[in-house]
């Protein structure tokens, strides 16, 4: 991967206005001068996040995260940082030249993947809408039966792979593409004998799954033969894709879900492309399984709020019962729809209308009622029992709330349908393992600074920050050997550096300066906190001088005096001497 030019970082972070790039993953309220949101990376009920537009930076004052919108893209996309600057220059037209290369083999492969895909969802769609043969012909009049146009299909990339075992095989050969990569991508199939390859997909219409950034990373397919016992089959899991990371139509629907604030979940392809179509857009596929935590988290950069309407029948609502939970855990706000018996969101819609549809999203009934109302079903003897295991599996779900006052209106609530003594299920809630709220995978936590910073280097980084003109004085009257902080020693190194090279050493500049995310923090952390520094600020700035010299004479005095017992126990005269001369020098100086 290409080595990125520092100028071209500077144009990209001048044309990348953070608070449009963020208000894209997440809803931005207006607080005066900032922008306010719940923080996507921690779970919160106050928004502690702050979007700064005037020095282009973010800070969480709640976990300590921070940085400018090259930072924020790389946790979001869980991209590194040469990624996100390509992401970012293809948004705000930057072009990047590379100025030398090195080599990257995986994001090569997942490069190459990409283009394999792009390459088969172009021959895919193509072969739908213009190719002549009685397959394909079917292929349009089953999608037109289901209530889909023409420019349905073109907005939604659908295609249809052919009857042959190697159509696709030869058409990516054709652009030069090795059946290694082919293979990589899950596209073909390595033959057991005589070697070669075949095509995986065969006479199915093609449903490609993309990512956020609307780029192809596997395909769903369909099969046309009524009697094949394989009604769906998908990729497999590549380099690329892995089943559980990705929400289906996410690319078409995070606008509306995030100017709505709320999305609609759903299982399969149809289920969400039949809706949206309508109008219906703020809506997500989970791409057939229960939801997982990684696509819980992809749902949170744009909304808490989710409603939930899997299929009625037992697997989607036994699938709809696993997700639940884990959006409890994960601090959304869940609500739970149903429709009419036999019916899901596809053949609603088209038997219904849109319109009737929105109906039932909004008379989604609450996660409680609706889990209660399962349990209920399941265990419908009406016995003590029936009842223990109930209030069993309620508990466990009421205990993973973290307000105190939900959890005891659910309690009482739970007492009045079961017709027991709320005393009783308080004793058993308490008998319920304690429920950690997860957080977020390791790569995306923040770095815990092991040593805090001191009032006096935070004064006068701030300082330095804050007004231009003490930087040279700063150059004069420090050395880095005074500051105790190893990433207060490091920015205000970089300072230094862009200074003596006849650079301003804004926060932004700074922020496009640094990778590590605890530096990063600790910059927007004394940018974006609404603290002032008040009284003379030049007297501060001498007494912040004054009492880092103090402090780091301090310091090596204890060293010495340290290193003389040393010394003095190894009975090592001539160090000691040595040493003894060093300290009165120090307490001279």
């Amino acid at each position: 991967m290409g080595l990125i030019a520092q100028d071209i970082i500077t144009q990209i972070l001048d044309r990348a206005n953070i608070v449009d790039i963020i208000a894209g993953y997440i809803p931005l309220k207006q607080a005066g001068r900032n922008f306010k949101a719940p923080c996507p990376f921690h779970h919160e009920k106050t928004p502690s996040f702050v979007v700064n537009p005037d020095k282009q930076i973010f800070h969480c004052f709640g976990c300590g995260v921070g940085g400018n919108v090259i930072s924020f893209v790389m946790r979001q996309e869980r991209m590194e940082f040469p990624e996100a600057l390509r992401f970012l220059a293809e948004k705000t037209g930057v072009e990047i030249p590379e100025t030398e290369t090195r080599n990257n083999p995986v994001h090569e492969l997942r490069q190459q993947i990409l283009r394999v895909n792009d390459v088969a969802a172009k021959h895919y769609h193509q072969n739908l809408i213009s190719d002549k043969s009685d397959l394909a012909k079917s292929a349009r009049e089953y999608l037109k039966n289901r209530g889909l146009s023409l420019d349905d299909a073109i907005k939604f990339q659908l295609g249809l792979a052919l009857d042959g075992w190697d159509g696709l095989f030869k058409v990516l050969r054709a652009q030069n593409l090795s059946a290694g990569f082919l293979e990589k991508a899950g596209l073909a199939i390595a033959k057991n004998q005589g070697g070669g390859h075949y095509d995986r997909f065969r006479e199915r219409i093609m449903f490609p799954i993309l990512n956020a950034r609307s780029e192809v990373v596997a395909f769903g397919a369909r099969a046309m033969d009524k009697d094949n016992p394989a009604k769906y089959i998908n990729s497999p899991e590549t380099a690329l894709y892995t089943k559980g990371q990705y929400l289906y139509g996410l690319n078409w629907a995070k606008e509306a879900v995030s100017k709505q604030d709320a999305v609609v979940v759903v299982e399969g392809y149809m289920d969400f492309i039949t809706p949206f179509a309508a109008g219906v857009e703020n809506i997500v596929a989970s791409l057939g399984t229960a939801l997982t935590i990684d696509q819980i988290r992809l749902i949170r950069r744009y909304t808490n709020n989710v409603v939930m309407l899997f299929d009625a029948d037992p697997a989607g609502q036994s699938a709809m019962i696993r997700s639940l939970d884990l959006l409890v855990e994960e601090g959304m706000t869940v609500r739970v729809a149903a429709l009419a018996d036999g019916e899901d969101p596809d053949s609603f819609v088209r038997k219904y209308g849109a319109e009737e549809f929105k109906k039932a999203i909004a008379n989604a009934q609450s996660l409680f009622d609706f889990k209660i109302k399962f349990l209920k079903k399941q265990h419908a003897s009406g016995s003590v029992e029936s009842n223990a295991k109930i209030a069993g599996e309620m508990l466990t779900t009421i205990a993973k709330f973290e307000n105190a006052i939900v959890q005891a209106e659910y309690l009482k609530k739970l007492a009045q349908v079961l017709m027991v003594a709320p005393e009783a299920l308080s004793l058993e809630m308490k008998k319920v393992k304690p429920v950690m709220t997860r957080v977020a995978p390791a790569e995306l936590q923040p770095k815990v600074v092991v040593h805090p910073i001191r009032p006096v280097e935070r004064n006068l980084l701030r300082l330095m920050l804050e007004e231009k003109d003490f930087v040279p004085l700063s150059r004069r009257d420090i050395v880095l050997a005074d500051l105790q902080n190893a990433h207060v020693r490091d920015i205000v190194a970089k300072i230094f550096e862009m200074f003596d090279s006849g650079l301003e050493p804004t926060p932004t500049a700074l922020l496009g300066c640094f990778e590590e995310q605890a530096i990063l923090d600790t910059i927007t952390g004394i940018v974006a906190s609404e603290e002032s520094i008040a009284g003379d600020r030049h007297k501060i700035y001498r007494d912040c001088t004054l009492r880092l010299r103090q402090e780091s004479l301090k310091m090596r005095r204890q060293e010495i005096l340290r290193q003389m017992d040393i010394a003095r126990s190894s009975n090592d005269d001539k160090a000691l001497e040595d040493l003894t001369v060093a300290f009165n020098q120090l307490i001279k100086g």
